[in-house]
């Protein structure tokens, strides 16, 4: 069976009254948009009693006011948004996913990906486990119910959970008389928690959605610990998975999945990618006229990289706000047309100007040739396209779309032959070197995962993924010879 891969947002609340928290979640979601284009559900619980509604489609589709009035007034509420990068894409597959056990209900989301699913799930499916989806998340429901049999609290079995699951998972979670989240030990994607001026808590993905809601951030969700927050107001915080594992937040999130307005583990995303354009700028210098970014996630870069360089900075391409990411679109064909639809060149910045546009990334290629065409018909005389992160040669197990090797760009060419393929007159790549001195504070104890720029996996690698077939290919003498052959820049 094909692996789902997916990013997603998560969001939670819990009050200590019964209120509205529909609308408050819809609001937490929406500033989480980025994070998932193809479905989101919503679950309110209610004296104990669940009642839930997800579908396909942005959230602004699936949840009319209607919609949200019918699924009442609640004291606990989460939600999630999704999308998937292979498989089929059906309504099973959304979140949250809600369960009935023999010791009461769960709804659970999740992001990230598990690196154990496949063995985990064959095991359970040869224990009588029927699955209804083909997501991670139902493989830990049935492990979570499976402990909690045995467990004097759904905190507890979800400890017993963590030593059998292994990879990437911010899990938020409701009982009908808790809210419960746990980030893995690993620390892959990120997950925040806060405060609102009515003592209710919020946890969400990230920062933005706390500040949608009027939530004051408190701190992210340390990797390996389980916070549970209790309708008297109370936290419990369990820390037996902390510190077991080498932190490995995936650095992706900075350059481009994590909105710009997010704090993400004390540092700013904004900060982050303007500090990524300044150092662009001194390890790719050229002479041009304008530095314009690509919406959304270039633009901070573009400002850095035009800080540093004295190259004056210009808004040159205009985007449709109603499409989505073309990252984000769950196939390439669709990814092609969408590019058209999404970005418009404003001629006035452009033409007759030697330009460097700054992006945050290269995958598959197409896209980025098409959006030279669209600045080379412009009007543009030179287009030099700098990157804020290396080029991508190998795939992620943890829930980033990266794809497999045979459609990365980078592993099969060198810097100037992707330059020629996407018709730039210059490429130039952060450096791995300068793409950890990014985020700035960072506690000492703390990493990135980095895997998918330099093949250092911090767990093992799933013995059923397709990616490998290249992966196990690459001999360390291949390895090395092509990382001299992409550091040879422009």
């Amino acid at each position: 069976m094909a692996k789902i891969n997916e990013e997603c947002g998560v969001f939670g609340i819990i009050s200590q009254k019964e209120e509205d928290l529909a609308n408050l979640t819809y609001g937490g979601l929406f500033a989480l948009q980025h994070r998932g284009q193809e479905a989101c559900g919503i679950a309110i619980n209610n004296e104990g009693i669940f009642h839930y509604y997800k579908d396909l489609g942005l959230l602004n589709d699936v949840f009319t006011s209607e919609r949200l009035a019918s699924l009442g007034k609640g004291s606990i509420c989460i939600g999630h948004v999704r999308y998937s990068t292979s498989g089929v894409t059906n309504r099973m597959n959304a979140q949250p996913m809600v369960v009935n056990h023999s010791k009461g209900h769960l709804a659970l989301c999740h992001n990230g990906n598990l690196v154990n699913s496949y063995e985990l799930r064959n095991k359970l499916e040869l224990e009588g486990c029927i699955f209804q989806t083909t997501t991670d998340t139902e493989v830990i429901s049935y492990i979570l119910t499976r402990e909690r049999i045995n467990s004097k609290s759904m905190e507890e079995a979800l400890d017993k959970t963590m030593d059998v699951i292994d990879g990437a998972y911010s899990l938020v979670m409701m009982t009908p008389s808790k809210l419960i989240c746990c980030r893995d030990p690993y620390g892959f994607r990120p997950l925040c928690y806060g405060q609102m001026e009515d003592g209710s808590y919020v946890v969400a993905s990230e920062s933005c959605s706390l500040d949608c809601v009027g939530a004051k951030l408190i701190r992210d969700v340390e990797p390996g610990e389980i916070l549970v927050f209790n309708f008297d107001g109370t936290i419990n915080s369990y820390t037996r998975h902390c510190n077991s594992k080498k932190s490995s937040l995936c650095i992706f999130e900075y350059i481009y999945f994590a909105r710009s307005d997010s704090i993400i583990e004390g540092a700013s995303v904004h900060q982050a990618r303007v500090k990524a354009g300044e150092l662009l700028a001194k390890e790719h210098k050229v002479d041009a006229d304008v530095v314009i970014g690509v919406p959304d996630s270039g633009l901070d870069a573009a400002i850095g990289y035009s800080k540093e360089s004295k190259i004056p900075y210009e808004i040159g391409l205009l985007k449709n706000k109603y499409i989505g990411r073309t990252f984000i679109a769950s196939n390439q064909k669709l990814r092609e047309q969408m590019v058209k639809l999404k970005l418009n060149p404003i001629k006035e910045v452009i033409q007759g100007k030697r330009v460097v546009l700054v992006d945050d990334s290269i995958v598959r290629g197409t896209t980025s040739a098409r959006l030279v065409k669209l600045v080379r018909d412009a009007g543009a005389k030179e287009v030099h396209m700098r990157l804020t992160c290396p080029p991508f040669i190998y795939p992620c197990y943890y829930g980033t779309d990266v794809d497999s090797q045979e459609n990365l760009i980078a592993f099969h060419h060198t810097i100037p032959e992707i330059a020629k393929i996407i018709g730039v007159d210059s490429l130039g790549y952060l450096s791995l070197e300068a793409l950890e001195k990014i985020v700035c504070p960072r506690k000492c104890n703390q990493g990135y995962c980095k895997a998918c720029f330099d093949g250092v996996y911090p767990t093992k690698i799933p013995s059923n993924a397709s990616k490998n077939r290249f992966e196990n290919k690459i001999s360390d003498e291949w390895k090395q010879k092509h990382s001299q052959r992409n550091n040879k820049g422009d």
